[in-house]
């Protein structure tokens, strides 16, 4: 039957849909739901996997200080079961080794001054003794440090990626966008090189000046937490799904109704 048009009731009837067209439209509309059902469930044991990785870094963070670990565990160290970590270690400081790697805090642009810290029972700790403006590269540039005796506590961190956020490391230019453990020892001539490094916190580096010396305790404890939203979104865009086939299929009776 060919579409008409009731000039009285502005109303614009349509042939009923083929079978074969109602099943493809209903896979469809039944694959778009458990997908976007799916998506936000997942969003859901995402959002509980933050909360507890935060409570655990809160945790972690504010807990008493412990001995960094040694070598001989080195190898069980993991993001999940080591990272932030209140630590303390004490060894001697190779500031002729020292490694800066760019980077953006509060106090402005800079660089983290990465130092290796040789420990008394064998292996070495890089501890990022905190953050320095230009100006202090720019004095420390002629200026050398014989290797001294130290101590630092601060939060123990998983290495980095070899590569900052569009740029990569080049060893070769000593030219640092992130603090890769492995890259930074080899460019260093360091070995025995721990998987962690050290931030050091602020009791551990008394200047508050960046132009002058490390400024540590910068560590930012915070984790973007939308999963929330996002299951929100996606749920209801499911939802939309199922108003959107009430309203087909009501339409689809009408039609087959004027048939």
């Amino acid at each position: 039957m060919a579409a008409v048009k009731d000039t009285h009731s502005g109303d614009t009837s349509r042939n009923p849909r083929s079978k074969t067209t109602l099943v493809i439209l209903g896979v469809v509309a039944v694959a778009l739901f458990a997908g976007l059902c799916a998506l936000g469930t997942w969003q859901v044991h995402r959002l509980a996997w933050k909360r507890d990785l935060i409570a655990q870094v809160n945790q972690r963070a504010h807990a008493a200080t412990t001995p960094a670990p040694g070598k001989r565990d080195w190898r069980a160290l993991t993001f999940n079961n080591a990272e932030y970590r209140h630590v303390a270690a004490s060894g001697t400081f190779q500031y002729d080794r020292q490694t800066l790697v760019q980077a953006a805090t509060e106090l402005g642009s800079g660089y983290w001054v990465m130092t290796p810290l040789q420990l008394p029972e064998g292996g070495t700790v890089l501890v990022n003794r905190g953050f320095v403006l230009p100006e202090w590269r720019k004095n420390q540039a002629t200026a050398t440090q014989p290797p001294a005796e130290g101590n630092v506590t601060g939060l123990l961190r998983m290495g980095e990626p070899g590569s900052g956020f569009l740029r990569n490391n080049d060893p070769a230019a000593n030219l640092w966008y992130s603090r890769d453990l492995p890259a930074i020892a080899a460019a260093r001539g360091l070995t025995d090189v721990a998987p962690y490094f050290i931030d050091a916190d602020a009791a551990s580096s008394p200047s508050r000046d960046p132009a002058k010396a490390p400024v540590g305790g910068l560590t930012v404890l915070s984790f973007p937490n939308n999963h929330l939203v996002y299951a929100i979104t996606w749920y209801a865009l499911a939802l939309m799904i199922v108003v959107g086939v009430v309203i087909f299929v009501r339409e689809e009776k009408r039609a087959r109704g004027k048939a």
